[in-house]
């Protein structure tokens, strides 16, 4: 049976439904840290206002987390909390996908024309992320939604009126965009009117220990390990690293500890730090004399990274986790440089 929904108020209806099974609360986002305690209550109070925020924070901080936090906090909880990924989405259908188009506005418009995310997260929460990555086109018609709260389909002369509590967020510095005419200045004013900075993780080291062991015991139970903690050496690891991609790259390294050990604590040697796969060969040197390609030398070295995983990690599976590859494409990789067999 085919069901189509005519009515916007259906469309909102089903966009929240959508949205709103798994709220986040900042109850959910776990700290000790004095720094984000500051930064939790300042948001508590942000919440119950319905103007713009917009959230800085490096890339990884858990700017969404945030946003998601700040629309359950507010008035507007009972409505759709609606997120889109400005740099996820070419210019072209970003644009309808935030203004809707009407019937006929282009090639490919569906009949009877649809709703943009400004009409569907009416009453409730727009969530623009990455909002440093819009065109100077869009900027142009995000500054006239600010200003006037009325939206005008693609290929539409009608406005419609809205009532949109707008979250923005970047990891990008919009005061040097702004000087350097990259982002309307306007807009940027329009978007700052409350700003929230999410501090990185190396900026709240007592956090560190708390997410780890929050994220072992998530990826011990999702995948059935018996693993139960991190020894002395593994937690130092991690703590003197710098994490560039903060929360979320923690998260990743642990995902990759507990698919490595096999006994009932993380060691040193199972925590894979950047973008190092753990081993370290000296890169060979350029003999001029026997000239090879870069092809020929890259090939070298993967099989001497190859190689050398392979005398610590005896099976394809596990060395693909250290690596990034897939099992079949280690095995693949083992029979091309004539590599000692592995189980997998």
């Amino acid at each position: 049976m085919l069901a189509v929904i005519r009515d916007t108020q259906d469309v909102r209806n089903l966009m929240r439904s959508m949205t709103t099974s798994l709220p986040i609360t900042f109850a959910d986002i776990s700290f000790i840290s004095s720094v984000m305690e500051r930064v939790i209550g300042q948001a508590r109070r942000y919440a119950a206002s319905d103007s713009t925020i917009l959230i800085n924070g490096e890339t990884g901080t858990g700017k969404e987390l945030f946003a998601r936090a700040l629309h359950s906090a507010s008035g507007r909880s009972y409505a759709a909390f609606v997120p889109i990924n400005c740099a996820a989405i070419p210019d072209t259908l970003l644009e309808s996908e935030l203004f809707g188009y009407v019937e006929g506005a282009f090639t490919g418009a569906v009949k009877g024309g649809r709703p943009g995310l400004f009409e569907l997260a009416n009453a409730g929460t727009l969530f623009l992320d990455e909002v440093g990555d819009v065109s100077a086109h869009l900027q142009v018609k995000l500054l006239r939604v600010l200003q006037e709260q009325r939206v005008r389909r693609v290929g539409s002369n009608k406005e419609v009126a809205i009532n949109v509590r707008i979250i923005a967020a970047t990891n990008r510095n919009l005061e040097d965009m702004v000087a350097d005419k990259t982002f309307r200045e306007d807009l940027y004013y329009r978007l700052n009117v409350i700003p929230l900075v999410i501090p990185p993780l190396r900026e709240r080291f007592e956090d560190i220990r708390l997410l780890s062991e929050l994220f072992l015991k998530h990826f011990a139970d999702k995948f059935h390990r018996s693993v139960k903690g991190f020894s002395p050496l593994a937690l130092q690891r991690l703590e003197d690293y710098n994490l560039p991609g903060n929360v979320r790259e923690l998260k990743n390294i642990i995902e990759r500890a507990v698919n490595l050990v096999e006994g009932p604590e993380i060691q040193s040697e199972h925590i894979f730090l950047g973008r190092s796969s753990g081993v370290s060969p000296a890169p060979t040197s350029v003999q001029f004399e026997t000239y090879q390609t870069l092809e020929e030398r890259l090939a070298e070295i993967e099989r001497v990274i190859l190689q050398e995983t392979s005398l610590r990690y005896r099976s394809s599976r596990r060395i693909g986790a250290v690596l990034g590859l897939s099992h079949t494409a280690v095995l693949k990789k083992m029979h091309k440089y004539e590599l000692l067999p592995l189980k997998s």
